[in-house]
């Protein structure tokens, strides 16, 4: 081997180490970067004595996709979870102290003791107090839902106009892997960005992706919809100003195609955005619905009777008065209408003891005609709150029980879906945490081992320097003998 040789194959090797470790040194300073997938520097052979570094980025499309996926159902359940959360104490207060159902244990406490002495009009008016405050829970939880609605809307506004923001910017990253990989550059970092906004992409959406020439991807939502295909698809929703019970809310459109809301406790909503309109349309329809049935149970529990008469309301009265609503069937917003019967309301000039003897609707309905302060009437009206009544099957809970059990039921109900919620939430959020760790294992970087790859390296630098020297050396000393 000529001393020129020599030469030459001690510079191929430093150029070459010092290739290997600028990579290895990027890699330790994005170790932490949990979108930094490692970058391997492969040395090869081209002429003898002659060597080029090729560097490759760490990839694993399975566990890619894996993650992808189990990012969507976490970012559903949990935006599932967090909104129950919110709704259970709005319209139920901490421990359900404001909810319709303590509001009528505490009416039909104050109706029992007003039935020990119904001569006692200060307990009379303490029944009407009772009243109201059941009134008032139902006005103010309707409202409450109502407000959640509107407030999820705004919600489901920003999440679409943050996935049309992710898009635009998966274009530019697109743009520029196809580009680098067209004009056969090192295309890892453009790769790195595009995976990160397929994350947060996937945060709001579920996403399958494939992969065309030049490293061209296209992505679609879980359902087949496309999402991305050389320029982003319209992803569209018109907000709403304010909601009213019974009203449906506007659907999220991604290339004019709905995209669905999720269902059950343990919810099928894959991203933020399914998640969402599964608490706007589905869990807070709900509720309100059962509200709403309780007002009506309400109102008939307590409407006034007569012979040969239709029943009308009495304690509790509504805008269809003095008609009491049909058995059975739903009333949409009936719980943010139900008010106190100002015949009986002392505050409105009402007269309480119309609720012991009867005949807020005139005289047909009196029911204690003798003059006497009897307890017949409270008795029954304690009893209609614990007798049997049908309730619309589509509120989500038991047809048949009776209005204090129903709007127990409804509490119940919440719980136990919001308590499905919880443990689909911890179970998938450890599922997102353990493919995110399988997929770093697979492409992220160990410092120990990219630390033990640079000792490596430094011992190659000091060989390749040394064989410069020795080549330097047998030179000056060739020149010194001939000159």
């Amino acid at each position: 081997m000529s001393l020129s040789s020599a030469l030459s194959i001690a510079q191929s090797a430093l150029l070459a180490t010092s290739r290997q470790t600028s990579v290895v040194t990027r890699n330790v300073a994005d170790a932490d970067n949990p979108n930094y997938s490692r970058r391997i520097a492969l040395v090869t052979s081209t002429t003898p004595g002659a060597r080029s570094v090729d560097v490759q980025r760490a990839a694993n499309d399975l566990l890619f996709r894996q993650n992808l996926g189990a990012l969507s159902a976490y970012a559903g359940q949990n935006a599932l979870y967090g909104g129950m959360d919110q709704l259970d104490v709005s319209v139920n207060g901490v421990d359900n102290a404001s909810s319709p159902s303590t509001a009528i244990a505490n009416l039909q406490q104050a109706l029992q003791l007003y039935a020990t002495s119904p001569s006692n009009q200060n307990l009379g008016s303490s029944v009407i107090d009772a009243a109201k405050q059941v009134v008032r829970s139902l006005n103010e939880g309707s409202k409450a839902i109502q407000d959640f609605r509107t407030q999820t809307d705004g919600q489901i506004d920003t999440a679409v106009k943050d996935l049309n923001s992710l898009l635009n910017q998966f274009q530019d990253a697109n743009t520029a892997v196809m580009s680098g990989t067209r004009s056969g550059t090192d295309v890892s970092d453009a790769l790195d960005q595009r995976d990160a906004l397929l994350k947060k992409i996937a945060n709001y959406i579920p996403v399958s992706t494939f992969t065309r020439g030049d490293n061209d991807m296209v992505i679609t939502t879980g359902d087949g919809t496309t999402l991305f295909e050389t320029i982003p698809r319209a992803v569209s929703f018109a907000p709403s100003t304010g909601y009213a019970a019974g009203a449906a809310g506007n659907a999220v459109y991604i290339d004019n195609v709905p995209v669905s809301a999720g269902s059950g406790g343990n919810t099928t909503a894959s991203g933020t955005i399914a998640g969402l309109l599964q608490l706007r349309d589905g869990v807070a329809s709900t509720m309100q619905s059962q509200l709403d049935e309780t007002a009506r149970g309400l109102i008939t529990a307590f409407a006034e009777t007569a012979p040969s008469m239709p029943n009308a309301a009495g304690l509790f009265t509504w805008s269809g008065a003095p008609a009491v609503p049909a058995a059975g069937t739903l009333v949409d917003g009936l719980a943010g209408t139900i008010k106190i019967n100002a015949a009986m309301d002392p505050s409105a000039g009402g007269n309480p003891t119309l609720l012991r003897d009867g005949g807020a609707n005139g005289a047909a309905y009196v029911a204690n005609t003798g003059g006497a302060s009897y307890s017949n009437l409270l008795v029954a009206y304690g009893d209609q709150l614990d007798k049997p009544m049908t309730f619309d099957p589509s509120a989500g809970i038991s047809a048949t029980s009776s209005v204090a059990d129903y709007a127990a039921n409804s509490i119940g109900w919440l719980q136990g879906v919001r308590q499905q919620a919880s443990t689909a939430a911890d179970a998938k959020e450890a599922l997102a945490q353990r493919s995110a760790d399988a997929l770093s294992n697979a492409t992220g970087v160990n410092v120990d081992q990219e630390m033990s790859l640079m000792l490596d390296l430094e011992h190659t630098y000091q060989a390749s320097a040394r064989m410069m020297k020795t080549v330097d050396d047998m030179m000056t000393a060739l020149l010194n003998a001939v000159g």
